[in-house]
C-alpha cells in the first residue's frame, strides 16, 4: 500500500480535499480555482490528500495536477477517467500518488489491468463503486482504498441513505472512502459512524468564500447537540444557528420529554434519547442510559443502528461531579461530553477534554422543554470557535 491509502488510514475521520473548477450536474463551481494555492491551503487546515480533477470537463488539466504538487506535500489524488497505461505514467510523472477507477466505465479485466498498473508504478488505486455491484466487485478485485459514491454519474442523483449502507457493508479491513454529498459536519459524522474512514469533499469546498476554512468546519471541531427539544420552532433556532444534532428526550422521567422525534433538516441528526429501554422512534442515533434509582446512570452510550459508536460522559444526576472533565478527558474513543455545559463555559470544556461532541440542554432553556433562541446560538457560537 502507498501514502495516499497510508494517510487515509490515520486514526479518527480524514478528508480528501478535492479541486475542481466545475461539475457537470453543478455547472461552475470555481472557475478561477488555483491548484497549487488551494492545495497548500488545504494541507495546512489539515487534509489527509487533495484531489485534483485532470479532465476538461470538470475545467481540469494535468498540469494542474504538477501545479499542486509543486506547492503541497500531501499525497494527490489524480481524479479523470482512466483506462490506459500511458494515462497512469503521464499522472506519476507529474507528482500523482494515487489515481481513481471507475468500476461504472471498467470491466474486471480491464480494472485488474488498471490497479496492477498503478501498483507496478508506485500508485495507489481509489476504486469507486456506486452500487451494491459494484462494491462486491471492488472487494473481489482486492481494491483498497474503496470509494462510495452517493452520486450515480449516470444520473447525477445522489442517494446518501445508499451509500451509508454500502460503507455499512464495505469489509472492515479495507480503507473506505464516503464520496460526494458531504455539505455538513453531521454528514462527515454520519458517514465516519457507519464505518468510513474518509470524506471526499470537492463541490462543498469549492463553493465556500474560504475553501480551507469550511474543510476545517467539516473535518476537525466537535459536534454540537442541543438536547431536551420539544418544539419545532426550537429545532429550527438550533438548525439556524449551526447544531449538529438535535436530542429529543423520550425517557419518562423528565419534564423535557418529547411527545416523538421531530423532523430534522439535512444538516442535522436527530438523537433519540432513553433511559432504561429503547423504543422504536426513528432517530438517527440513540443515546441511552441505565436506569439507577428512578433516574438515568451518569454515563451512558450512543448507538448507531442498535451498534455502539461513541460513549456519553455526563454529570452525576443533580449532584455536585467536581471529577466529570477529568474523567472525561481520560477516557478512550469518541466521548460526548454532557452535563451542565452552557454557553459560558462550553469553549473551556472542549479546550480541556477535546471531546467528539457536547451536548447542552437544560442551560438553554426559559423553562423546561422551552428553549431560550439566543442562549442557543451562543452556546453554538461558543462551542464552534
Amino acid at each position: 500500500m502507498g501514502r495516499f491509502r497510508d494517510a487515509l488510514a490515520r486514526e479518527g475521520l480524514t478528508a480528501i480535499a478535492e479541486v475542481k473548477r466545475r461539475s457537470p450536474s453543478a455547472g461552475e463551481l470555481r472557475p478561477d480555482a488555483d491548484p497549487a494555492e488551494l492545495a497548500a491551503a488545504f494541507e495546512r487546515a489539515g487534509a489527509a490528500a487533495v484531489s485534483i480533477l485532470v479532465d476538461e470537463r470538470f475545467g481540469g488539466a494535468p498540469a494542474d495536477l504538477a501545479a499542486a504538487r509543486s506547492a503541497s506535500d500531501v499525497p494527490l489524488l489524480a481524479k479523470g477517467f482512466f483506462s490506459g497505461r500511458a494515462e497512469l505514467e503521464e499522472l506519476r510523472s507529474l507528482g500523482a500518488d494515487a489515481v481513481l477507477l471507475l468500476l461504472r466505465d471498467l470491466d474486471d479485466s480491464q480494472a485488474h489491468d488498471l490497479m496492477t498498473t498503478a501498483r507496478e508504478l508506485g500508485l495507489d488505486a481509489l476504486v469507486e463503486a456506486h452500487d451494491a455491484g459494484e462494491l462486491a466487485r471492488a472487494v473481489e478485485l482486492g481494491a483498497d482504498p474503496i470509494g462510495i459514491n452517493a452520486r450515480d454519474l449516470s444520473t447525477f442523483r445522489i442517494d446518501r441513505r445508499a451509500q451509508l449502507e454500502l460503507v455499512e457493508a464495505a469489509p472492515r479491513d479495507r480503507v473506505v472512502i464516503a464520496e460526494s454529498a458531504i455539505a455538513a459536519r453531521a454528514h462527515g459524522a454520519e458517514a465516519e459512524l457507519a464505518g468510513a474512514d474518509a470524506v471526499l469533499v470537492g463541490s462543498t469546498l469549492m463553493r465556500a468564500p474560504d475553501p480551507a476554512a469550511k474543510l476545517e468546519e467539516l473535518l476537525a471541531r466537535p459536534l454540537v447537540k442541543v438536547c431536551g427539544l420539544t418544539r419545532e420552532e426550537d429545532v429550527a433556532a438550533a438548525a439556524e444557528a449551526g447544531a449538529d444534532l438535535a436530542g429529543f428526550v423520550l425517557a419518562r422521567e423528565t419534564p423535557r420529554r418529547s411527545p416523538a422525534v421531530l423532523p430534522v433538516p439535512d444538516t442535522m441528526l436527530s438523537v433519540a434519547v432513553h433511559v432504561g429501554e429503547i423504543t422504536d422512534d426513528g432517530a438517527d442515533l440513540v443515546q441511552l442510559y441505565a436506569r439507577e434509582n428512578g433516574h438515568r446512570s451518569r454515563e451512558g452510550v450512543l448507538l448507531r443502528g442498535g451498534r455502539e459508536v461513541a460513549r456519553v460522559v455526563d454529570r452525576s444526576w443533580h449532584e455536585a461531579d467536581p471529577g466529570h472533565l477529568e474523567r472525561a478527558s481520560s477516557a478512550e474513543g469518541r466521548i460526548v461530553l454532557a452535563g451542565g455545559l452552557s454557553p459560558e463555559n462550553v469553549a473551556e470544556a472542549i479546550e480541556r477534554v477535546r471531546p467528539w461532541a457536547v451536548d447542552a440542554s437544560s442551560s438553554l432553556e426559559t423553562e423546561p422543554g422551552v428553549k431560550d433562541h439566543d442562549r442557543i446560538r451562543a452556546y453554538v457560537e461558543a462551542a464552534r470557535c
